[in-house]
């Protein structure tokens, strides 16, 4: 039996998240670049695979822990295999941290209100609020001046996808963002701020005459 085109859009996405960190992980091995994709080409075979008394994907039962991901994960995951696969860098640095500082903000702001903090709920503006989609094509363009082009691609690919309703939920929120892209966005933003400050702290190194160099 097929899944609907819902489901199969989310198995999809949880497929892909799950080669990426096992890409991210292979590529520390010592296999060669050729078994790192060979590796990958069977799990990403394998995780489709019925399994167990129900007879569905073992895939699914991974969504049954993580729930649906994001558009934006999705993409992210992606961009993250290429790379890798490739040996090529699609996004620099200041992109990826551009995106993660946006989706930490995002997060402190959305998580707390949805769960009660606050007179005001901000999931209400993902179900079609002319105020968050005006928000999002204001960053989009402020993203595009500084010449900052992965956000505006992702807010893309999210807004186009909640447009085609391709997951389950009608909210444009859970196509933005999701828990697990809010956690990775919180990590990388905190290593982002220890790395910079010791970079300032780190000593100038002194020659044997004791001039700074």
């Amino acid at each position: 039996m097929w899944p609907s085109p819902t489901d199969f859009f989310a198995l999809l996405g949880i497929n892909v998240a799950l080669c990426a960190v096992a890409g991210w992980l292979l590529c520390r091995s010592p296999l060669p670049s050729l078994g790192v994709r060979w590796a990958l080409a069977v799990l990403f075979l394998v995780l489709w695979l019925p399994v167990g008394s129900a007879h569905i994907p073992a895939v699914a039962y991974v969504r049954g822990v993580t729930s649906d991901l994001s558009v934006t994960l999705l993409v992210l995951a992606c961009i993250g295999l290429a790379r890798r696969l490739r040996g090529t860098t699609m996004a620099a640095t200041t992109e990826r941290l551009t995106v993660f500082f946006v989706v930490a903000v995002a997060a402190l702001f959305l998580y707390p209100t949805a769960l009660g903090w606050g007179s005001f709920d901000v999931y209400r503006l993902g179900w079609g609020s002319p105020v968050m989609l005006m928000v999002l094509l204001v960053l989009c363009v402020a993203c595009w001046l500084k010449r900052l082009r992965l956000l505006p691609l992702l807010l893309a690919c999210a807004v186009l996808a909640w447009a085609a309703g391709l997951m389950e939920s009608g909210n444009l929120w859970d196509y933005l963002m999701d828990p697990w892209l809010a956690v990775t966005a919180f990590v990388q933003c905190f290593a982002a701020l220890i790395t910079g400050l010791m970079r300032r702290v780190k000593p100038s190194p002194v020659s044997p005459l004791g001039l700074k160099g």
